[in-house]
């Protein structure tokens, strides 16, 4: 059964903003007391929160497809929705947040970080929050805008200042568990370590993490073994560490040589070339692991190593060696720079930014990209004329009309408004023939015009009778 998980595929699901609602004031003697239609609430975010009691990814694995609330609806009485419950999901410290091309989306590291994975829709408005001097009573509501949905990849890379790599069966799950608190799985046969160990050290003021990293073996940064899934926790690593086993009962193997293979598959991983190495000559309470460790030190030493005699069983050597290591994690942390408040850069658009494009397609098809026209699209209510005409009014203020001219677009032509998977297409009209000047002022309603005076109201009647008598004197019988 799967215990740990370091690498998930997950489908996230904001939720959907609530429709803005249509509503008329009515009371007693007051029919028509205006707009007071609510605006709808927004959808919930799907947020990834660090999460330092959070180890594996394996909740993700087994349930893969997340999804927030979606805001409620408006109501009348200038009632606006609740807005959706954000999903907060906690992963561990370390955590890759990437997209399905492999690009980088956020690196999650320190406990509280959080990264917006998808983002609520917003709600519509309300006829309400439309009304305008010129737009007195809208008889129509905007559209939530749905949530976005995406797929994105969490990759764990652990988070420990100590890495320990060597071929399985060298003695790393036995050394992490004599150095810490740490209790892997031991035992005599090859790959008992199936999943990184993490445990931490106390020397003298300093405490440190270490990591267990499953055994390597030759072709492991191509795939071969356990490698190429975990070398990635090697990655933020401060100091590696290679264990050497001096006591190998593998005639075709011995320390020297496994180090070069080591060396070669990190190499080949890319990104450690800059880590400072420390070997570790373990297993020396076996008298030929001994003297094998006493002919190699020399050469280890030549080639630049601090060379470590240890015994996990006896525990020799094991004070020197934690010592040294917190004496090179200290160093690397205060060759750390020191982390500065977290800035917020702003890139104001360029001036001549329209914030929409248009191209013309294969077979003469207009297409409009554009945030704003995308977005205005999504929340319009396409069987309410008043809301399709609104619409236009808002396109043809951006310049969206003006640009689809310069384009060579006629009357008749094909205009399509979003990506090609989900556009709604038209056909163009332009508005000094058929558009929204020619409809007039939409939204108005004489009804909820002030009254007029009642001597004025007279004089209008009067005007009126008058009007109809003159007609009437100057009718001539056949």
């Amino acid at each position: 059964m799967t215990t740990f998980v370091d690498r998930v595929e997950l489908h996230v699901a904001a939720g959907n903003g609530g429709h803005g609602c249509a509503s008329v004031h009515r009371e007693k003697f007051k029919p028509l007391g205006g707009p007071d239609g609510g605006n709808g609430g927004r959808g919930g975010d799907v947020i990834l929160v660090v999460d330092q009691s959070v180890t594996t990814l394996l909740d993700y694995h087994h349930s893969p497809h997340r999804k927030a609330t979606n805001g409620k609806p408006g109501e009348g009485g200038n009632r606006s929705g609740k807005d959706g419950q954000d999903l907060v999901l906690p992963v561990p410290d370390g955590t890759v947040v990437l997209d399905r091309q492999g690009n980088v989306l956020a690196d999650l590291v320190g406990q509280g970080t959080r990264y917006v994975a998808a983002e609520g829709g917003r709600g519509g408005l309300g006829n309400a929050a439309l009304a305008s001097a010129r737009r007195k009573a809208p008889g129509f509501a905007l559209l939530g805008e749905p949530g976005r949905v995406d797929d994105i990849v969490l990759e764990l890379k652990t988070v420990a200042d100590v890495a320990l790599v060597g071929y399985p069966s060298a003695g790393k799950s036995s050394l992490i568990s004599v150095l810490s608190a740490a209790k892997p799985k031991i035992a005599d046969y090859p790959f008992t370590t199936l999943v990184p160990n993490l445990g931490v050290v106390t020397a003298g003021a300093t405490v440190y993490t270490i990591a267990d990293v499953p055994g390597l073996i030759p072709g492991a940064s191509q795939g071969r073994g356990l490698g190429l899934e975990f070398l990635r926790h090697v990655e933020r690593c401060s100091v590696l560490v290679h264990v050497l086993d001096t006591a190998t009962l593998e005639s075709d193997r011995d320390p020297v040589t496994d180090l070069d293979v080591i060396e070669e598959e990190l190499a080949a991983y890319g990104g450690l070339g800059d880590r400072p190495r420390i070997a570790v000559l373990n297993k020396i309470d076996i008298p030929d692991g001994k003297d094998l460790a006493d002919m190699i030190r020399p050469d280890l030493q030549e080639r630049g190593y601090r060379v470590f005699e240890v015994s996990a069983v006896s525990r020799t050597g094991l004070k020197e060696l934690s010592f040294a290591l917190a004496e090179i994690v200290a160093a690397a942390r205060a060759a750390k720079p020191v982390e500065e408040a977290t800035r917020i850069v702003i890139r104001p658009k360029a001036v001549d930014d329209a914030g929409f494009t248009i191209t013309r397609e294969d077979g003469g098809l207009f297409r409009v990209r554009g945030e704003k026209p995308e977005r205005w699209v999504r929340q319009t209510d396409f069987n309410n004329d008043e809301a399709v005409g609104y619409l236009a009014d808002r396109l043809n203020r951006l310049g969206v009309e003006e640009e689809l001219m310069k384009a060579g677009a006629r009357a008749g032509d094909g205009v399509a408004i979003g990506p090609e998977e989900n556009a709604v297409v038209f056909d163009w009209e332009p508005t000094a023939m058929a558009g929204a000047e020619m409809l007039g002022r939409r939204g108005e309603d004489h009804r909820f015009e002030a009254p007029r005076p009642a001597a004025q109201r007279r004089r209008d009647r009067q005007a009126e009778r008058d009007e109809a008598q003159q007609e009437f004197d100057g009718f001539e019988p056949f």
